[in-house]
Order: structure tokens, then sequence, then C-alpha cells
């Protein structure tokens, strides 16, 4: 989950398509007419940002003199325009200088689900280089938050829906999982039935045209993460000939099933787990265990004692399954790892704190109880996004496959909520082919636990015009990982049109 990502046809051909993505851009407070099909908007009013929110819900104070925020209404259902718009949420930084302005960055965070205008607020002075010369724009999708944010029921379900063991003991505990997931879907249902059909990744691609026109540019220039991959591929594979300088960091494979996404990204965080293992031990400083099977036995230990009985935390508990979220919410980031054996070590103890905050951080649970739209609007687009509707059957080979590659993180995937969800999918998201587009820039990591790197050459063959990066380092997305050269060549691109050489890795 979310969550941060062919060659081309010549490399002449490529610089060509790249340079003429450049410059095009107006002050971005205009219309102009989007491609295809597609009618203009209006314009973007922009203003003060007011409802800014940090990681943990909290809202910021003083919101950043430099940044603004505005709306842009879109249709609700672009099959039939008559139904009604929703207004999508925006938010932009303007470029800083020095060097002459390109136009702007369109970013999509990931998830799907994150907030886009929340993260680009956080996370612009990380973006400063492409800052100089963008104005830096990225937006809440469509049933994400400010943009008819998909909520499925209040805190006490939501509570009970984050909380749910991953993977049940006996009958008794499948049947307890399975309704509290249908209570869950029901609950999407009748607090946004209306939008709940229209927030796939198809229709999120069509407001990105949108969102261009209205900035003034005649082509989009985008860096998706994650999730926002596919966002980006959908994008190309239905306006190829208005990419501009598109980067897809941690790459997500379209094609693949529901099943094989499950299996994929447990293989994927045992990995990461096993790595993150072998680093807490190499110093003999890692405080879960003297080694690595030690540490490994000792966790196994207590998400066995948590299944039974869950740890107190206040008026909360931390379960096995609460538990299990925040041991994968530290393994995206290599820099967590030190964290994740603290809070690891402490409830081993008894003091579950630090894996609740852990949990919370990565289920969007705020300190006050609320939760953002990020564990509904997740299942929303990606069950909208897939005509996969698996029964029990299916649903319990997939499980045990999983639970096989890793006991601590299998389970049957997101197809346990699809079965059930109240309106049907489609597979359209999943049809790739930007064939006449621009270059596109695939940066996959080796190491990355939520987006594994096979899918990285597997994406990048589907798009026809992409370049892959190979990225040899941990954790999940590559450009805001502090490596200097995934860093550089992306920048290169985004500034200066030029395209990575086939097989570049990064560090070098």
């Amino acid at each position: 989950m979310r969550a941060i990502r062919a060659a081309a046809a010549t490399a002449a051909l490529a610089a060509a398509l790249a340079a003429c993505s450049g410059g095009d851009g107006g002050d971005g407070d205009g219309t102009a007419a989007p491609s295809g099909s597609a009618a203009p908007s209006g314009p973007i009013s922009w203003g003060p940002c007011t409802d800014i929110k940090r990681a943990d819900g909290r809202g910021v104070a003083t919101p950043a003199p430099d940044q603004q925020c505005g709306k842009l209404a879109v249709p609700l259902d672009y099959a039939d325009p008559a139904a009604g718009t929703i207004d999508l949420a925006l938010i932009r930084v303007k470029a800083t200088g020095p060097g002459e302005r390109i136009g702007s960055l369109l970013f999509n965070f990931g998830g799907p689900g994150a907030s886009g205008v929340d993260t680009l607020a956080q996370a612009a002075k990380a973006l400063g280089s492409l800052g100089a010369r963008y104005d830096l724009v990225s937006f809440d999708p469509r049933g994400v938050e400010r943009s008819s944010g998909v909520r499925c029921g209040g805190t006490a379900e939501m509570d009970e829906f984050t909380a749910v063991d991953s993977v049940p003991e006996d009958a008794a505990e499948r049947a307890e999982i399975e309704r509290i997931t249908e209570e869950f879907t029901a609950a999407c249902g009748r607090t946004s039935g209306k939008v709940l059909a229209h927030v796939g990744t198809v229709s999120a691609a069509e407001d990105m045209d949108r969102i261009r026109a209205a900035l003034g540019d005649q082509r989009l220039n985008y860096l998706g993460m994650s999730y926002g991959t596919q966002l980006g591929a959908v994008y190309a594979t239905r306006y190829p000939e208005k990419v501009g300088r598109f980067v897809l960091d941690a790459p997500l494979d379209p094609s693949v099933s529901m099943k094989e996404r499950t299996l994929v990204q447990t293989a994927g965080f045992q990995k990461a787990y096993e790595a993150f293992l072998k680093d807490c031990v190499k110093d003999r400083q890692c405080k879960i265990g003297p080694d690595a099977d030690a540490a490994n036995r000792n966790i196994e230990a207590l998400m066995d004692r948590l299944n039974d009985e869950p740890l107190k935390v206040g008026d909360r508990e931390l379960t096995q399954g609460l538990a299990g979220t925040g041991i994968a919410a530290a393994l995206y980031s290599e820099q967590t790892w030190p964290l994740l054996d603290q809070v690891l070590a402490l409830a081993v103890k008894g003091d579950g704190r630090g894996l609740l905050f852990l949990a919370d951080s990565y289920t969007g649970r705020g300190a006050d109880g609320s939760y953002s739209t990020v564990m509904s609007s997740f299942p929303a687009i990606s069950c909208v996004d897939t005509a996969e509707r698996p029964g029990d059957a299916e649903l319990l080979q997939t499980e045990k496959q999983a639970l096989k590659i890793s006991p601590l993180f299998g389970s049957a995937g997101m197809g346990t909520i699809c079965s059930s969800w109240p309106v049907p999918g489609d597979d359209a998201a999943s049809k790739i082919d930007a064939s006449g587009s621009a270059p596109i820039v695939v940066i996959a990591g080796t190491g990355d636990p939520a987006t594994p790197y096979e899918w990285g050459p597997k994406l990048t063959a589907q798009l026809k015009t992409g370049v892959l990066v190979t990225y040899k380092g941990e954790g999940h997305g590559a450009y805001l990982s502090g490596d200097a050269c995934v860093k550089k060549v992306t920048d290169a691109y985004l500034l200066e049109g030029k395209v990575p050489a086939e097989g570049t890795t990064c560090p070098a």
C-alpha cells in the first residue's frame, strides 16, 4: 500500500519529445481547452491554505505563506456529465527561481488514498530543486479527503476494522473477521454511496487532464509515487500526446491479479523484514534479540501473545492486527528501522504505545480518534479498479500460500474486502499502453517492500515508452530516499529533459 513509483524508440526522438514539454505553461491562473473529449472545467480559484494537516492528523496552525490552495469542479461521472460535479482540492507552490519557469509539475504521492494536499504541504522543502523552475502542484484525488472523501462509518467502526487480527486461528475467528469486514463495506455504501462507483483510477486520470488544462499547460509534467505510478500510466495510456516529463517512482504492475499482488507484496515485506533483522543485529546493539533468529522468535512470540491477549494502551488495545500494521509501517523506510527495534523491545516488555503509534500513523488515526479517509479511500479505489470478486475458496487458497511465504505478513489481501464491496468494478485501469508518448522514466527499488522490484521492468514494458532506472536500496520509493544518484537522474530529466541511459543503476 501507498503509499510514494521498454526503452524509448530512439535516443534522438526521446530527447526531442522530452524537450517539447518545457516552457509551455502559463501562470496557472487561466483556463485552457483540455485534450480529447474533455470540456473546460473553469479556472482554479487560488487562495490561502486554511486546513493543512500534519501526518498525525493535527492541523497546521500557520500554513506556509508560499502555499496556495484551490478547487476545481469536475464531472462526478464522465459517462454522464449531467449527473453533477464534485470539487477537487488542490495545492500549489509557485516556482521560486532561479531559472526559467518550465510549467507545472503535478504530484501523486501514492495510496491509493493519500492526500496530495497535505503531503505536498509537508514535502515542499524536500522538493526544492524541482520547485525552482516548476510550480509544484498536487491534489486530493476523487474519493480522498477534501475531494468527496470516502468514509466508512465513524471512529468506533474504524477502530474495530483496523484492529482485526490479520490471520484467523479457527472458524470462529474467521467468521468474526468476515462479520467486521462486511459491516465495514456496508458502512462505506451507506456513508459514501453517491461517489463510490466513480472513484476509480480511470476517472482520476481524466481529472488530471482537467487539472492540466486549468493550469494552462499544454502537456502534463508529472511525478507519481507508488499508486501514483499506476495513475500516471493510465493517464499516459489515455493521453499519450499530452505526456510531458513523467517520472514513476516505486512502480506498481497494473496487470497483476489480486492474488498475484498479494503474494508478491507478502514476499516483499518478508524480504524487508529479514533485511531489518540482519541490519538490527549487525553491531550487536539490537534490543529485540542478540541475533536474527532470536529476534524473529521474540517477535513471533509477541504476535502470538497479542492474538490471545491484546496489550492495554490507555483506553485502547494493541491487537495482533495493529501490531502487524505497525511493523509493516516501519519497514517502508530504512530510516525507521532503529525505531522499530525500540518499540518492539518495549512491546515485549508489555508497553505497546510505540507499536500503536506506528499503526495509527499508517491507518490515519489522529490523537483525537478521528480518521483520515486513507483506510476507506484505499479499498474504495482498489475495488472499483478490478472486476475480481474472489469467493471463499479462492481467498483461503491465497491466504495459505501467503502464510507459507511469511507467517508475519501473510493474509488473503484486498480480496477479502472487495468480495463484499457494495459497487462493481472493472479492469480498465489495468490496461496500459502509452505508445506515442514522450519517454517515461520508471524508478524501481531492489529493496522496496510494498512495490517489489519485479514490477518495475513489467510496467516499463507495458508503457512501451518506459525507461527503467534501478535503485539498489531499501525502502518504499527512491526519489525521497536521500540517494544522490536517484535525485541527480530524476532532476536531470524533469529539469533538463535528459533521458537516463538504458540500464542506469543507482547508486552508480
